[in-house]
């Protein structure tokens, strides 16, 4: 593979898409956000998805774009926070390169996505921490199998140079 692909995966909040963006930037790569992607095919929002036509078949939305991210390479994938729970995803992205996982803390995730939080389907809660918490525990075996980054309390030029080495 003469180009392999750099995933991103994490928790939602974390800055995947924002630093995958820089990153493809830096080293003239295409940039794929994989719920972009999904809104882009279907013409519904992931909150209009999860809504309609369940979690489930949002999921399967997701494997299949996984399948056809698979056969590509020079790619910088943000993936939805919830797409290597499926480990048949994690397989197929992990054969295209290299899966880093990014991280930061529950309170500093709510603050970056509480503007959001009407297009964040899973955290339609009235304790939106404690959603966050109980999901970081939920998904942690799964998310430590890949390299960690913390992007708190950092830069974002600063972040991309870390990736680059952790790549």
């Amino acid at each position: 593979m003469s180009q392999p692909n750099i995933i991103l995966t994490g928790f939602m909040g974390t800055g995947k898409t924002t630093l995958g963006r820089l990153l493809a930037e830096r080293i003239d790569y295409e940039f794929i956000d994989t719920d972009a992607q999904i809104e882009e095919q279907t013409g519904k929002t992931i909150a209009e998805l999860f809504q309609t036509e369940g979690e489930t078949a949002f999921r399967k939305l997701e494997s299949e774009l996984v399948e056809e991210l698979a056969q590509q390479e020079g790619l910088v994938i943000a993936t939805g926070g919830g797409l290597v729970l499926n480990p048949k995803n994690a397989t197929l992205l992990s054969k295209t390169g290299q899966i880093i996982c990014l991280t930061a803390s529950p309170e500093e995730i709510l603050a970056r996505v509480s503007r959001q939080q009407d297009v964040r389907p899973l955290l339609q809660e009235k304790d939106p921490q404690a959603k966050i918490i109980e999901l970081l525990q939920q998904r942690a075996a799964i998310y430590n199998q890949f390299p960690q980054l913390s992007t708190s309390q950092q830069t974002q030029e600063q972040l991309v140079d870390k990736l680059l080495e952790l790549y």
